[in-house]
């Protein structure tokens, strides 16, 4: 539950930042008319979301028992690839998200003619926030690969309710958010998330049979923390814990997650200053 919470708040948080830029930005530059057509395309952005996760999530229950393994691969794979993607992102536009969404609007009405300026605007707000929605549910898929429990869906329902929240209180001013550090510690989070994922991926190579090497036990924690207590479960739930790993699962999260947060935890290179005009 609670990773889903976390996933969605996350994902629902960047989604409503978005949606409120380019509505203020609108409402700002007297362009209040133009809201319907940006609410439009956010709406469409869902829909579509959830159809697309609906399709692969019934296309992949009717494959055969090897071919389920292989599909789970895939998804888990991608979902790796999308949340790397996001934080890494994030931490690159975090600083400038509020300009390049201003300039993508200016551009998207200056392109368009007069009589179809709202389509401009319903596919920029469509584009914006797909990205989001079809993250979320290649994120939810993986998440549900790793437990059917009915809390998942609970836990992302919340969470998508405290993401609209958070995002309706920073913009209207009443509330003070850190976004930097709320990105940076949700990403350090993801980044274990991801690692987990990877080798849940190995998992499922292993058991359709196309990887079959580095099977040797790790260690075993079984008598320790098994997998299948209140804690094993909770850390099985949020990085893919498992109290007697191969050495593959093993290996391929700490090749994998070492690397991604000093990447992401290095501090950011300033943008060098203007040379003055001589």
């Amino acid at each position: 539950m609670f990773i889903s919470f976390l996933i969605m708040l996350r994902e629902g948080f960047e989604a409503s930042l978005i949606v409120g830029i380019l509505a203020s930005y609108l409402v700002q530059t007297g362009r209040r008319s133009a809201l319907p057509s940006v609410m439009a395309g956010v709406t469409a952005a869902i829909v579509v979301s959830v159809i697309v996760g609906i399709i692969i999530t019934i296309t992949g229950s009717e494959f055969p028992q090897a071919e389920q393994e292989m599909f789970e691969s895939a998804v888990g794979l991608f979902a790796v690839f999308m949340l790397i993607s996001m934080v890494f992102w994030m931490r690159k536009v975090g600083r400038t998200i509020k300009k390049e969404l201003h300039d993508k609007v200016d551009a998207a009405l200056q392109k368009a003619h007069s009589t179809n300026w709202s389509w401009a605007l319903f596919a920029t707000a469509f584009l914006v926030t797909g990205r989001e929605g079809l993250e979320a549910v290649v994120f939810m898929i993986a998440i549900l690969q790793q437990s059917t429990d009915a809390t998942v869906f609970i836990g992302g329902a919340l969470g998508l309710v405290c993401a609209a929240i958070l995002g309706y209180a920073v913009f209207k001013g009443g509330m003070k958010l850190n976004m930097r550090a709320f990105f940076r510690w949700t990403g350090v989070f993801i980044i274990l998330v991801a690692g987990g994922l990877l080798s849940g991926v190995l998992v499922h190579l292993h058991e359709a049979g196309v990887f079959n090497l580095f099977q040797t036990q790790a260690f075993d924690l079984s008598s320790v923390l098994p997998s299948d207590s209140l804690l094993g479960v909770l850390l099985g739930g949020m990085f893919g814990y498992r109290d007697a790993p191969t050495v593959g699962e093993l290996g391929i999260y700490l090749i994998f997650t070492i690397p991604a947060l000093i990447l992401f935890l290095m501090p950011q290179a300033s943008a060098p200053a203007p040379k003055p005009v001589s």
